[in-house]
């Protein structure tokens, strides 16, 4: 199976598509609001919670089931998955949310 390919499979796909978002609604609630750490945690911050929470057991799935057909472009998926994970995380991260 080729990169492409797995990359399609909704397994690979849905954990990037959850970041995405997860970092969208980030992005609304930093335009919306501005940087400073609101009193309460909103919807935008438990949205976020969920989005990310939710993407580990479809990676795990996906690692289970691809990784041993495919290692070699399942590990690529994978780093795409992390970095896609990391590039949601690293604004509360920076802004101190």
């Amino acid at each position: 199976m080729n990169r492409r390919s797995l990359l399609l499979n909704p397994a690979a796909l849905t954990p990037l598509l959850m970041s995405l978002l997860a970092l969208s609604v980030l992005l609304v609630h930093l335009a919306r609001y501005g940087p400073a750490p609101q009193p309460d945690e909103g919807t935008a911050a438990h949205l976020w919670q969920i989005l990310m929470v939710l993407q580990l057991p479809i990676v795990g799935f996906f690692a289970l089931r691809w990784i041993p057909e495919a290692p070699r472009a399942a590990s690529l998926v994978l780093a795409l998955q992390l970095g896609a994970a990391i590039g949601a995380a690293l604004p509360v991260f920076l802004l101190g949310w």
